[in-house]
């Protein structure tokens, strides 16, 4: 996944324009304004609530074309006490084309844009944007925070690579690993995800094989018998330790720094075994065929992001986004929209947005939002319910994993 999804050389996030209608796949904040607007509330609700530090920072991990923080910024800019706070906009990303798109996109100028060196295209490492300096790392160890952090991870964390096991018999994990498959040969061991699909355009390269016996990864991430002891034989898991690292780094950077955190992704509230496919043109692909043509992506565990963070800092959630944004008044906000014009067309695209974002068969149930607080903090955020002993302490699995 990461190689397919990161390689300088033929990464799919290497093309830069991936995103919209034009594009493989949408995102929340390219649908409609109001996402951003209504994220950057929160943000400023919960300054308020945490006591106004006096110096705070934004950072986004795989902030795509840049369209959620400049939608950010600008409602931030209605604050004038929060805004002024803001040091630095950290941007956690790799591919350098969607840096210079998001450089575009947040009003940077070139002539105060320094480059990074060597790089066999201009590649912008840290530059001025409408008054803000804005920073670009290609990971989260290279962020370095001098104030309060206010972390955003859209659609991120499921673009993170996963390891698949199968329990086998005797307490045994095989690992399912992917290899060249002979020419024309068909893919095999196909997730049941994929049992609906249309067939690839090009005939598949690779397959699937699953070892003989405890492969290292397993020996190494399958240890824990809290977990182990909630599968049976035949059961599938996908897990994901780049995933566990990253959030372990934001757990401590907010309970360090005193800041706070949004994870928003699709995936669900316990383990799966079987979610791994491509996206190409807004449908779902084989994701073995072609390698760098194509987005990879596997649903987010999250309960296993918060048992990751449980000693590290407070998680609250996760909750439907459809739940989210109407707490934060979207409908209030759709209104005030609506009254700003008379174009009935508009009004139609602000409703069928409004209805894409929250609806229930939409993207309102499959995305969830979980708000990560420092350890220490004594602030319960809107519009989240204290979390269970059972929730803090244990992974939980669906039985939908065969």
């Amino acid at each position: 996944m990461q190689l397919a999804l990161t390689s300088p050389i033929g990464g799919y996030y290497t093309r830069g324009q991936v995103f919209g209608s034009s594009g493989d796949f949408i995102t929340s904040p390219e649908i409609s304004q109001m996402y951003g607007e209504l994220l950057a509330i929160w943000f400023v609700l919960h300054w308020e609530q945490t006591g106004r530090p006096s110096r705070t920072s934004f950072v986004e991990l795989g902030p795509g074309r840049g369209t959620l923080m400049s939608d950010m910024l600008r409602a931030s800019r209605k604050f004038p006490e929060f805004f002024a706070t803001i040091q630095t906009v950290h941007m956690v990303e790799r591919s350098p084309e969607l840096r210079k798109v998001q450089h575009d996109v947040l009003g940077c100028e070139w002539e105060k844009t320094e480059r990074v060196e060597d790089a066999p295209v201009d590649t912008p490492k840290r530059s001025v944007g409408r008054g803000l300096r804005v920073e670009w790392h290609d990971s989260v160890e290279q962020v370095q925070m001098d104030s309060a952090p206010f972390v955003v991870a859209h659609e991120f964390f499921d673009a993170l690579p996963v390891h698949k096991f199968e329990r086998g018999a005797k307490d045994a994990w095989h690992e399912i690993l992917i290899d060249v498959a002979e020419p024309k040969a068909p893919t095999v061991l196909t997730p049941k995800y994929m049992g609906s699909l249309q067939p690839a355009p090009t005939t598949a390269q690779f397959k699937y094989v699953r070892t003989r016996s405890n492969s290292a990864s397993a020996a190494m991430l399958m240890r824990d018998p809290r977990v182990v002891a909630q599968f049976e034989q035949g059961d599938k898991v996908e897990v994901a330790p780049e995933g566990a690292r990253i959030m372990a780094w934001l757990a401590e950077l907010i309970s360090e720094h005193g800041g706070l955190g949004l994870v928003i992704d699709y995936g669900q509230d316990w383990t799966q075994g079987d979610t791994f496919r491509g996206i190409r043109k807004h449908k779902f692909a084989d994701p073995l065929s072609c390698p760098g043509s194509m987005d990879l992506t596997a649903d987010v565990d999250f309960s296993y992001l918060r048992f990751v963070a449980r000693d590290l800092a407070q998680c609250h959630g996760p909750i439907e986004q459809g739940t989210f944004l109407h707490a934060l008044g979207i409908q209030a906000r759709l209104q005030q929209l609506l009254n700003s014009t008379k174009d009935r067309k508009v009004q139609q695209d602000l409703v069928d947005c409004y209805k894409r974002l929250t609806d229930p068969q939409s993207m309102g149930r499959v995305y969830k939002v979980m708000a990560v607080l420092p350890k220490s903090s004594t602030c319960m955020p809107v519009p989240f319910a204290p979390p269970t002993k059972d929730e803090l302490n244990k992974i939980k699995v669906e039985k939908i994993v065969k």
